[in-house]
């Protein structure tokens, strides 16, 4: 099933004392310092993710590290943080790669509250009033793969992403938020644990499911796309699976020169969604 979202904290709650160290002045805050309850939170890195955090829930962000290289595009963040009381201030690049557990932190480094994930009722809901669109990843798990697609989705203004993968829940990695460039931020998110009875839930209340498979006769090309409507990629090895393909209304190819078997996923799912969001 889908996992329930968090429920919505509001900024009121800044004041409560555990969320925020009190003898932290705003702009001498360490990266690497105490933190309360920072497994629960996210970490997100990077530049362009760290900005969109800022710009799109704001409310969410707890504390700030940054780099010297990059206190420039970071002004306005950081202006807002010391308004706050946040903790926000420069960090060698040592204690932005342990904060954000390696090098690629592209000199910033954001610790917000955990994002919300829509429920199956809540997705759905959202689909169907806005004859909106979906991009859905059946076990997808290299992180680079689910950020560039998640980036190409949020790019071509998809609605909303679903990822699919196992019990306990389907995680979205440091690294995949990183590369989607904030593309994250601009999509509903939702997961779930059973991808087939979730696109079944869909399916039942008018959602089209679309599927992507190298060997399909269908091109991706030509098809109408009918909305509201969910592609759903498969697995880098695997593709889809037999009980997600059962929910599918449609399969679809994008057709190539046969020189090599398929597209690398994050590069189809630019073309498939380029092509779903063209009416």
């Amino acid at each position: 099933m889908v996992q329930r979202p968090r429920p919505h904290r509001p900024a009121e709650r800044r004041q409560d004392p555990r969320s925020r160290p009190a003898a932290a002045p705003a702009r001498s805050a360490h990266p690497s310092g105490p933190r309360d309850s920072d497994d629960e939170n996210e970490t997100i890195q990077g530049l362009r993710a760290g900005l969109a955090v800022f710009a799109e829930r704001r409310d969410d962000v707890l504390r700030v590290a940054f780099s010297r290289e990059v206190r420039h595009e970071v002004q306005a963040l950081a202006r807002w943080a010391a308004a706050q009381g946040i903790p926000c201030g420069e960090a060698s690049d040592a204690d932005l790669a342990r904060v954000a557990g390696g090098p690629h932190h592209e000199g910033l480094c954001v610790l917000a509250r955990p994002r919300s994930w829509l429920s199956t009722g809540e997705l759905g809901d959202r689909l169907i009033e806005k004859s909106g669109t979906c991009i859905a990843l059946d076990r997808v798990r290299n992180p680079y793969n689910v950020g560039a697609a998640l980036r190409s989705a949020a790019f071509f203004g998809v609605d909303a992403a679903l990822l699919g993968a196992p019990a306990p829940h389907p995680g979205l990695a440091p690294t995949a938020v990183r590369v989607a460039e904030g593309g994250v931020e601009h999509l509903a998110m939702a997961r779930t644990t059973d991808l087939a009875d979730t696109l079944a839930r869909l399916r039942a209340r008018g959602v089209k499911v679309v599927g992507t498979d190298g060997q399909a006769r269908d091109s991706a090309l030509s098809h109408p796309f009918h909305r509201p409507a969910v592609l759903v990629l498969g697995n880098e090895r695997e593709g889809l699976g037999d009980r997600i393909r059962a929910q599918c209304d449609a399969v679809v190819a994008i057709q190539g020169s046969g020189a090599v078997e398929s597209l690398n996923v994050a590069v189809a799912a630019g073309v498939l969604v380029s092509r779903m969001m063209q009416r």
